[in-house]
């Protein structure tokens, strides 16, 4: 777990290997400085797997990381209060680097482009085609009701925000059951993070772009990128601009420098997004849930109608016992 943190080790087939002396010299198994984030991930999943199932006895070592997070969480408020200075300096560092400002614009442009694009064909194309294949609802009209949670997502970039509004959206104007929203919906909003793994897949590729290093990117390292992008997006904190500190690992696990500077002049803008498509697709799983529990919500319903009605019955003999006593 120690060495994870310090170095990265992938396979390598050993080339011009004619013995076993040479092969030893050019190991199959090779290490690079750098976090082997995939490997954290993926162990942190397995020991809070075990640590769940330990009740009790793991009790200790859940509030152990319990109190660890607040700390870190209290450390990273008091940098958050000095982080617009840090990062005016190092948007001034980055412009100042460039050969060719027009050159560096355009690309930035054509990466917001990529992603807006990536982002409206998810949100506006596969989204609804999914609801609409498992529900033969019009999707759209189920859009335009919602239209006032994905205002309130654009609007202040945080899907913890908006959350009252979406359940307010679902259940007054969609006729989704409180049952099925309120359940839904919180989990959402921290894990169903769809939005922002797609974004962090392409600045990941925009960033190795721009640093001239893309060629150095194989199909084991896309795939990795897109497996740690989604990882980290269900990590990520339902506050504005929280898929920049997700981007690191992202980064970190293919080896790349953890640089999100450049980005940074325009990622305010894409948070919004992101943002609101993270809520459509929250809204869009609270509908399909609803339809497909349509059975088991009604029987629940006649269960619980008939349970309060015993109950009045059991009150009435009560009462009526009391006054003969």
């Amino acid at each position: 777990m120690v060495a994870s943190c310090v170095s990265i080790g992938r396979g390598d087939s050993p080339r011009h290997a004619t013995s076993i002396a040479s092969a030893e010299k050019d190991p199959f198994i090779k290490t690079r400085d750098g976090m082997n984030v995939l490997g954290l991930v993926a162990f942190s999943l397995a020991l809070g797997g075990v640590i769940a199932k330990m009740g009790e006895k793991g009790r200790p070592l859940a509030d152990f990381f319990n109190a660890f997070n607040d700390a870190t969480m209290r450390l990273v408020g008091i940098v958050m209060w000095y982080s617009p200075i840090g990062i005016c300096f190092l948007i001034a560092k980055k412009v100042l680097e460039m050969d060719d400002l027009e050159t560096m614009f355009s690309q930035l442009g054509l990466y917001m482009a990529t992603v807006l694009s990536g982002l409206a064909i998810h949100g506006f194309v596969v989204l609804p085609l999914i609801y609409f294949v498992l529900t033969r609802k019009n999707p759209f009209m189920f859009m335009y009701n919602m239209l006032q949670a994905m205002l309130t997502a654009f609007g202040t970039s945080s899907s913890s925000v908006t959350l009252p509004v979406a359940l307010q959206c679902l259940e007054e104007r969609n006729n989704i059951d409180p049952r099925v929203s309120r359940f839904i919906m919180p989990i959402g909003a921290t894990v169903n993070m769809h939005g922002t793994a797609l974004y962090e897949a392409a600045a990941a590729i925009f960033i190795a772009q721009s640093k001239g290093v893309s060629d150095r990117l194989g199909v084991g390292d896309y795939i990795i990128i897109s497996i740690t992008a989604t990882l980290a997006a269900i990590g990520a904190a339902g506050i504005p601009q929280a898929g920049l500190l997700t981007l690191v690992m992202v980064l970190t696990a293919v080896g790349l420098e953890p640089d999100v500077s450049l980005i940074i002049t325009v990622d305010w803008f894409l948070d919004r997004f992101r943002t609101m498509i993270n809520v459509w697709g929250d809204c869009i799983g609270a509908g399909i849930v609803q339809h497909l529990s349509k059975k088991e919500l009604a029987e629940d319903s006649a269960r619980r109608a008939t349970s309060h009605q015993n109950g009045r019955v059991n009150n009435g003999y009560s009462e009526v016992e009391s006054e003969r006593l």
